[in-house]
């Protein structure tokens, strides 16, 4: 249900929004869609949303991609994301709109990042997802 919450906002704000199920599929369709950003939540079936985080960040070919926890975080689960590399945290239950300020802030900060590195922008975003989600100007 908040995964369905999470895809309707972004949509509705003219991303793209790709998701999976759980964590092991996260990683997946990460390596399908190359996107922007990640949103995880903890708790989650298979791979819980920390040890996705932690294995985006140790793949050479996902390690630059930033990552939102969407999840009603422990201070120790918070603690072990920034360990792990969680660029973001956003408690549930959320606003829709901080939601889309998370999400469009990493996607600015990660378009800027491989700007810098002579790349060109990639696309984005999900939850207990994967996902991507395209900018509104509809680059991807």
């Amino acid at each position: 249900m908040i995964r369905q919450l999470i895809r309707v906002n972004l949509e509705l704000e003219g991303f793209e929004v790709v998701t999976a199920a759980d964590g092991a599929e996260c990683l997946d369709v990460v390596h399908q869609v190359c996107p922007d950003v990640v949103t995880l939540d903890v708790v989650m079936p298979r791979l819980d949303g920390l040890r996705t985080a932690e294995k985006l960040r140790s793949d050479p070919r996902t390690s630059h991609v930033p990552v939102a926890i969407v999840s009603a975080c422990t201070q120790h689960e918070m603690d072990s994301g920034v360990a792990v590399g969680v660029d973001a945290f956003l408690a549930k239950p959320f606003e829709p709109a901080e939601l889309v300020r998370v999400v469009r802030q990493l996607m600015h900060r990660e378009r800027g990042e491989r700007r810098d590195a002579q790349e060109g922008p990639s696309a984005v975003d999900g939850r207990h997802e994967a996902g991507r989600a395209g900018s509104p100007s509809g680059s991807h």
